[in-house]
């Protein structure tokens, strides 16, 4: 009978862990997609994403137009793009973000091009390594529910991050999916459980399972 209980109980814990770490993990989710940082960093770092011979996507257009406003508030002082092209891409996602900041009133010498990284990881890698910096405090710009994952990975790599969300384009608040909530939740997961065990899984394969476009 104590055998039993004893047995009984450890469900009923495991149970509640299983409904538990999901809800919580969602919750942590929205909370860093809806409190951007604040203050000033050095870099405002671009991560990136689908672009069509060198014009950015909807999704990479507005993380450009979030760093560039950090950029002319003064709340930056350069701006790092990532990011590698497709097979059949005529340029990267880092050029194709520089070139877009250049064309609107950018310097040049404020701009690093990280041609490097096809996910979230792999591009957190590259852009670290770039960071050559004593300072090391960093914006992600990307899109809400991304931020947590992203900052997670960056500081990881003892970089000074914090997120500040898009506020404009097919995620930004208000238009974003409830369904990439959910898939970040599950990416987040993935990443402190295995990812930072060295098994990855690329952002392509968590978008496929979750039916999320990248943009």
């Amino acid at each position: 009978m104590i055998l039993f209980k004893i047995a009984f109980k450890v469900v009923a814990l495991l149970l509640a862990a299983i409904v538990a770490i999901p809800v919580i993990t969602t919750a942590r989710v929205w909370w860093s997609g809806t409190h951007s940082a604040n203050g000033e960093a050095t870099f405002a770092v671009v991560l990136g994403a689908a672009q069509l011979n060198g014009r950015p996507g909807e999704v990479l257009n507005a993380r450009l137009s979030k760093a560039r406003e950090l950029y002319k508030d003064s709340r930056v002082e350069k701006i790092i793009t990532v990011g590698y092209g497709q097979p059949g891409d005529r340029t990267t996602e880092a050029k194709a973000g520089a070139a877009w900041l250049r064309a609107h009133g950018v310097s040049r010498k404020d701009i690093v091009v990280v041609n490097s990284g096809l996910d979230t990881y792999t591009s957190t890698v590259a852009y670290a390594k770039a960071i050559t910096d004593k300072s090391r405090a960093i914006f992600l710009v990307t899109d809400p529910w991304h931020c947590l994952r992203a900052v997670t990975m960056a500081r990881d790599f003892q970089l000074q991050a914090q997120c500040v969300a898009v506020d404009e384009g097919p995620n930004k608040l208000g238009s974003a999916t409830s369904r990439y909530l959910f898939r970040e939740m599950g990416a987040y997961l993935a990443y402190i459980t295995l990812g930072r065990r060295g098994i990855h899984l690329s952002d392509h394969t968590l978008t496929t399972i979750a039916g999320v476009t990248r943009g």
